[in-house]
């Protein structure tokens, strides 16, 4: 039994750090009243989803995708860029995503006076 755990944690470290840093988004996104928290709790999702599909990718040994004349033509020798290409575009989409988030939650603390989830539904019913 300790061997098998041994072996998960040393070579599957990443993965696991994937899914706590999920959980930790998710139980963010989901638990706390307070807006503010819950977009800190989005980024960790996010983050969490990009350093997944970055590890997934990721090839040991492996070169860039230039052609080498040691390397040849096999394809199994060479690194996909495509899914880090899309991870890219994946964090432009994330940090903008989170300043239309802060400006949001600026005229939203300007108006009611609060961030806290329970205290603005409160006030909205009252109005």
């Amino acid at each position: 039994m300790g061997e098998v755990l041994e072996a998960l944690f040393s070579e599957r470290w990443p993965y696991l750090l994937t899914v706590v840093m999920l959980l930790i988004g998710l139980y963010g996104m989901l638990m706390k009243r307070n807006l503010v928290k819950k977009l800190i709790g989005m980024n960790i999702f996010q983050c969490a989803i990009i350093l997944f599909f970055i590890v997934h990718a990721y090839k040991y040994n492996a070169s860039v995708p230039v052609y080498s004349e040691v390397l040849g033509e096999h394809p199994e020798l060479y690194m996909n860029p495509i899914p880090h290409g899309l991870m890219l575009t994946a964090i432009v989409v994330s940090v903008a995503t989170t300043g239309v988030a802060l400006a949001l939650l600026t005229l939203i603390y300007r108006r009611f006076g609060t961030v806290d989830e329970v205290e603005l539904l409160q006030k909205l019913r009252e109005e």
